[in-house]
């Protein structure tokens, strides 16, 4: 499912969020999907220093990141 459409060099990804829990934690970390919506694009995994204990918490923290931090998240991938 696509959360958010950036656009970045003149092209448009979609961005899905997933929250994920490694072994032996009890905090779920960000983390983004982003997605070339072009042919021939890549995709990839990215995580974000954000956590919390609640999963459903850690979406509505995501919800307020604004569309430039992921922008330059995905630039910083990129270049």
């Amino acid at each position: 499912m696509v959360w958010r459409v950036l656009e970045y060099a003149e092209r448009q990804w979609s961005v899905s969020i997933a929250a994920e829990r490694r072994a032996n934690s009890p905090h779920w970390n960000l983390v983004f999907s982003f997605r070339g919506l072009d042919p021939g694009q890549h995709c990839f995994w990215s995580e974000y220093p954000l956590s919390s204990s609640s999963r459903a918490a850690l979406f509505a923290q995501a919800e307020r990141i604004p569309d430039q931090t992921l922008t330059d998240l995905l630039a910083e991938h990129l270049d």
